[in-house]
C-alpha cells in the first residue's frame, strides 16, 4: 500500500473555504444521507449509507477518472495506480475543476444558410423519458465536493491491485481502467473473490482472455459491465429499433470507421534503440528512417520514483522503461494495447454486432500500412465475414481506422461522412447512418428519415443514459445491466480477431469459433493468447 500522500493542505484550505461556503446549503440537504434510515424514508434522490456500494478503482488516469466521477454517490474506498503522479494528478484536477471557468465564446452564426440536408430530431424516446423517472441522478458537483473533502484523504491507496484485493475485504465492486493488457487478470482475480466488476474497453488483450472472462462471469454470478458507454444511449437503442422494424430491409453490408489514432497517440514508430553501427552510414529509405528515429529516441531513461514500472508491465513481457510508452502512449504498442481497433471498436462495432446478432466471424483479413509487429501501424482496414443466422443473410463488415473512410453514400448529397467515426448499414431497402458511440441515428436520405419518423420502441432504456450507474443500480437490483460480459466478450473477440490477422502478417484467416482456432494458418493461433509473466494468473 502506498504510504506517501500528496499534501493538499494549502489547496484544501483555500478551495474548501470557497466550496464549503458555496455548497453548505446543498450539502446540508444531502447530509440527511448520513443517517442510517431506509431508502423509502429518504425519498427519491436520497440514499442511505447502508445502501451504498464500496467501490475500488484500479487505474485512475484517463477513463478511470471519468468512471470515478460517475459513481461518486457510492463509497470510494480504495484507489489503486502503479503511478503516484497519475493518482495525485487526478485528485488535483478535480479540485481545479471546481474553480469558476470563463464563459465559453459563442460560435458566430454562418453568413449563409447551410445547404446540407436537414434530418428531423425526434427528441428522446418515450421509453427514455419513462426510464429517467425511475432514478434521479445525484448532483455531480455536490458529490465531488463531498468526495474531495470527506473521502479522498481516507480512501486507501495502493500501487499493486493484488495487495488491495488481499488486504481490503470491504470492497463490493471494482472498476478496472488500467492499460488493456491488465484488464483480464484484474477482473478475473476480483470476480474470484465475488466482486462485481466494471472493465474499460477493450475488455481484454487476447481472445483466450475474452473466453475466460465470459466463463468466470457466468460461474461467479457477479454483475459485469464493459465501459462502452454508447451502449446505454437512447440514440443507439433507437438504431436497434429501426433495424428490428425492418426499416432498411435485409442487411448484408456494414462499414465502421474511426480517425484514431490520428492526433491521439503515436503509432507506426520503432522501439527506441541505439543503432549498433555508424548512424552516418544509414541511408534515407523507409527502413533507414525508422532506424534513425529509433536511434534518436534511444538512451537510458531512469524510471521515476513515483512509478512502479514492474507493476505497469504486469502480465506483459519485460521491456525497458521509456517515456514514449507511458502515460497513454501504451495504446499504440502491441505489448500493452490494441491500437485504434481496440480503442474504438467497442464503441462503434458494438452497434451492428448487437443489432444484427452477428455472432463470431468465420473469415477475417486485415490490410495495413507498414507494421513491424511491435508498434501498431498508422492505418488499417479489416474485413469480417459473418455467416447467415437463421433467416438473416450473411454479412460483410469492414473496419477502417487512421483516417481511412468507406465510400460516401450518394444519399448524403453534399454532406461529408463524419470523419471522427461512424457506422453505415446497407440494407435491401435503404441505409442507416450513426455517428461514433451510436449517436445521431438517421435513415438516408433525409427525406426518408423525416417521413418514416421514429421507429416503434421496444428496447428498455438506461435511466439518464448513465452507463456506470446502470452497473451500480444493477448490482442493487434496481436496473437491468446494459452491456454484461456475456455480450461484451463476444464483441471484444471480434475486435481482437482483426488484431490477430494483422499480427499474422495481414493474413486472411479462416476461423472456427466453436474450437477457438484458426484453421488455415497454424502460426496465427499463437496470437489468440499470451504467456503471463510469473506472479500473474487468470
Amino acid at each position: 500500500m502506498i504510504e506517501k500522500k500528496h499534501d493538499h493542505s494549502k489547496a484544501t484550505d483555500s478551495r474548501a473555504t470557497t466550496t464549503r461556503r458555496t455548497f453548505t446549503g446543498a450539502l446540508a440537504g444531502a447530509g440527511a444521507g448520513l443517517m442510517i434510515v431506509p431508502r423509502h424514508v429518504l425519498g427519491r434522490g436520497f440514499q442511505a449509507p447502508s445502501d451504498k456500494l464500496n467501490i475500488a478503482i484500479v487505474g485512475v488516469g484517463g477513463m478511470g477518472g471519468a468512471n470515478i466521477r460517475n459513481v461518486l454517490s457510492e463509497n470510494i474506498v480504495a484507489l489503486c495506480d502503479c503511478d503516484d503522479v497519475m493518482l495525485e494528478g487526478r485528485i488535483e484536477s478535480w479540485w481545479e475543476s471546481l474553480e469558476p471557468r470563463p464563459p465559453r465564446r459563442r460560435r458566430p452564426e454562418p453568413e449563409e444558410p447551410s445547404k446540407l440536408p436537414v434530418y428531423e430530431d425526434f427528441g428522446p424516446s418515450q421509453l427514455q423519458q419513462d426510464a429517467d423517472t425511475r432514478w434521479t441522478p445525484p448532483d455531480r458537483r455536490v458529490e465531488l465536493v463531498r468526495f474531495l473533502e470527506e473521502r479522498a484523504g481516507t480512501a486507501k491507496r495502493y500501487r499493486d491491485y493484488r495487495e488491495m484485493l488481499e488486504q481490503q475485504t470491504d470492497i463490493d465492486a471494482v472498476i478496472v481502467a488500467t492499460p488493456d493488457h491488465m484488464h483480464a487478470v484484474i477482473a478475473s482475480n476480483a470476480m474470484d473473490l465475488g466482486k462485481h466488476v466494471y472493465v474499460q474497453k477493450p475488455l481484454c488483450w487476447s481472445v483466450h482472455e475474452a473466453r475466460h472472462l465470459a466463463r468466470r462471469a457466468e460461474e461467479t454470478g457477479v454483475v459485469t459491465q464493459m465501459g462502452n458507454q454508447g451502449h446505454s444511449g437512447d440514440s443507439a437503442r433507437r438504431g436497434q429499433e429501426y433495424i428490428r422494424a425492418g426499416a432498411i430491409g435485409d442487411i448484408t453490408e456494414v462499414h465502421v470507421w474511426t480517425n484514431r489514432p490520428l492526433g491521439y497517440w503515436p503509432q507506426g514508430v520503432p522501439r527506441p534503440e541505439r543503432f549498433s553501427g555508424n548512424p552516418r552510414e544509414l541511408g534515407w529509405n523507409n527502413r533507414a528512417l525508422m532506424e534513425r528515429l529509433a536511434n534518436s529516441m534511444g538512451g537510458r531513461y531512469p524510471v521515476p520514483d513515483t512509478l512502479s514500472w514492474d507493476l505497469f508491465l504486469g502480465v506483459a513481457p519485460e521491456v525497458e522503461y521509456h517515456p514514449v510508452y507511458h502515460p497513454f502512449n501504451w495504446r499504440g504498442w502491441v505489448d500493452w494495447g490494441q491500437g485504434a481497433l481496440g480503442d474504438m471498436g467497442a464503441h462503434i462495432l458494438d452497434h451492428p454486432v448487437w443489432a444484427l446478432d452477428l455472432g463470431l466471424p468465420t473469415v477475417i483479413e486485415t490490410q495495413s500500412t507498414p507494421f513491424d509487429g511491435i508498434c501498431y501501424p498508422h492505418a488499417t482496414t479489416t474485413y469480417y465475414e459473418f455467416p447467415a443466422r437463421g433467416d438473416k443473410p450473411a454479412v460483410r463488415m469492414t473496419w477502417y481506422d487512421g483516417g481511412l473512410l468507406p465510400p460516401r453514400p450518394d444519399e448524403l448529397g453534399e454532406e461529408p461522412l463524419n470523419g471522427t467515426g461512424g457506422v453505415l448499414l446497407i440494407g435491401s431497402e435503404g441505409k442507416l447512418l450513426q455517428d461514433a458511440y451510436g449517436g445521431s441515428t438517421r435513415l438516408m436520405p433525409a427525406e426518408r428519415h423525416n417521413a418514416y419518423g421514429p421507429p416503434p420502441e421496444s428496447i428498455p432504456r438506461v435511466p439518464h443514459e448513465a452507463h456506470e450507474m446502470n452497473w451500480v443500480n444493477a448490482i442493487k437490483g434496481t436496473d437491468e445491466i446494459s452491456c454484461p460480459f456475456s455480450f461484451a466478450t463476444l464483441l471484444t473477440e471480434i475486435m481482437l480477431l482483426g488484431i490477430v490477422s494483422l499480427r499474422a502478417g495481414n493474413a486472411k484467416l479462416h476461423y472456427d469459433p466453436a474450437q477457438m482456432r484458426v484453421t488455415n494458418n497454424d502460426a496465427a493461433n499463437e496470437f489468440l493468447t499470451r504467456e503471463y509473466r510469473p506472479g500473474y494468473t487468470l
